[in-house]
């Protein structure tokens, strides 16, 4: 697979260039500037490990399309990332083919920590119909970038997806792909007592099946096995407010456990 990785300003002009087969590196000298983006292109479509950032985690991700772009986060969209990302004059990006044993092996298909609200190549994708005030840090991306302190929140590490108090709030977790799924983990806000909790939540599988769980008031995880499905994407909804006084639940993390169809 030939590969290339691109900082490319606001202008369009290309900063920094590396391209290869497989596995590249790409230095950048220079501090990033409000309009930059990561470019990473493929020849082909595949399973990539991505680490765009040294203060991040590398992940496998399915690449759909050739290019990817991320936006280098600025201001307020800088809260959910490390104070470490993305500074300094000195920087390390990094993309591989991803080998057969990280394809095949069973992992939590959901994490994504590279996702964002402009993204359509890379999976999984994250998406929602509501974000609490439309604020990054509480963003349907942060519920799928592995982070998983979860007794604070409204800044890094402690992202999370907000549901500004909308009962009707969905999210939508999207693999590009065919994948064989058998357990959901639920990682909720735990910030109490400012938070509240859900006593109970479903998942729409693209199959047309519907399952229901029942959560309890904790910051631990809430894992959910189930007979091996075959999706493409899930979608979190009926999310039910448990009987508390604080209005505001919220979800930290959600782990989709499987494999990758044969």
């Amino acid at each position: 697979m030939e590969l290339t990785l691109k900082v490319v300003d606001i202008a369009g002009e290309v900063r920094a260039k590396a391209s290869g087969m497989d596995e590249i590196y790409l230095v950048y000298r220079d501090a990033y500037k409000e309009g930059d983006h990561v470019v990473v292109e493929a020849s082909e479509p595949g399973h990539l490990v991505l680490a765009l950032d040294d203060a991040m985690q590398p992940a496998v991700v399915y690449m759909k399309g050739q290019a990817y772009a991320l936006g280098v986060p600025f201001e307020a969209k800088r809260v959910p990332y490390s104070p470490h990302a993305f500074e300094g004059v000195l920087h390390r990006l990094f993309v591989r083919k991803a080998r057969r044993e990280e394809i095949g092996s069973r992992r939590n298909l959901a994490f994504n920590p590279w996702d964002d609200h402009a993204n359509s190549s890379i999976f999984p994708h994250a998406k929602a119909n509501v974000e609490t005030r439309g604020e990054a840090v509480f963003a349907a991306r942060n519920a799928i970038d592995g982070e998983k302190a979860n007794d604070d929140h409204g800044f890094w590490p402690y992202t999370s997806w907000g549901i500004n108090r909308d009962p009707e709030a969905a999210l939508t977790l999207d693999f590009g792909r065919p994948v064989r799924i058998d357990e959901i983990v639920f990682y909720l806000r735990a910030d109490f007592p400012h938070d509240a909790s859900w006593e109970k939540a479903s998942i729409t599988f693209s199959d047309g099946e519907t399952e229901s769980f029942s959560l309890v008031k904790s910051g631990a995880a809430q894992s959910f096995p189930f007979a091996e499905k075959t999706v493409e994407w899930v979608r979190l909804h009926s999310l039910i407010k448990a009987d508390d006084p604080s209005p505001f639940p919220a979800l930290t993390q959600i782990e989709v456990w499987g494999r990758e169809v044969d």
